[in-house]
């Protein structure tokens, strides 16, 4: 397919999306590698706008260069994003209690701490993208590891195996440390998140590098 044709399919699939304004922006596509400029008004939309061009058939890569731009007057300071994140943080009852920090400066969040499971860690970032003013987040949280590297590998080679949406002949998983680096040919994009959440659902994983490649 044309980088033309391509950038056409994307422009209609972002105007499709309702929750986004896909007026502010801008695609570009070159080797069937997308990127996106251009603001929203919300961290949620920008990565809807992801979401969606991820969706798109044909597409190969995504470089996410949106900004968001929230309005001037309607910006809370930082000291009340940063009390909106922690209670939101403590009303998840799926992130353990006093293990996450947070900081905000110009409404861009960073959390740090330190938990058990990466869906904790996950969590406590769901549970502050959707505040009001917040403009990025840096989840900094550490994933205290918890099994070692062998059983880790074990752990994802076989959900990879019993998972229906996944070749798993085709995928390559080695560990080091806590980090696990995933290797080889996905079908879709749909494959591609099905096995990093498969790598990411073994306990004591810190860290995924994904060189798989998206071959259609």
């Amino acid at each position: 397919m044309k980088d033309t044709e391509l950038r056409d399919m994307v422009e209609r699939a972002l105007e499709f999306e309702p929750s986004i304004d896909a007026a502010d922006i801008g695609v570009a596509v070159e080797n069937g590698v997308v990127t996106l400029t251009g603001h929203v008004a919300s961290y949620p939309q920008k990565f809807t706008a992801e979401r969606v061009v991820q969706g798109v058939k044909n597409v190969r890569g995504i470089a996410q260069e949106i900004e968001v731009r929230t309005g001037v007057g309607n910006q809370p300071a930082d000291d009340e994003i940063a009390t909106r994140a922690l209670n939101s943080i403590a009303w998840d009852v799926t992130v353990p209690d006093n293990k996450i920090q947070v900081k905000v400066q110009k409404g861009w969040v960073t959390l740090s701490g330190r938990v058990d499971w990466n869906f904790q860690r996950a969590a406590a970032e769901r549970a502050v993208q959707k505040l009001t003013g917040v403009i990025g987040v840096s989840n900094q949280i550490s994933v205290a590891p918890a099994v070692k590297a062998n059983d880790v590998k074990r752990r994802i080679d076989d959900a990879l195996k019993r998972s229906a949406e996944v070749e798993a002949s085709s995928i390559s998983v080695s560990v080091n440390d806590t980090k696990v680096i995933l290797e080889g040919k996905a079908r879709s994009w749909a494959e591609r998140r099905a096995i990093e959440n498969a790598a990411w659902a073994a306990p004591g994983v810190a860290r995924v590098e994904d060189r798989l490649v998206v071959s259609h």
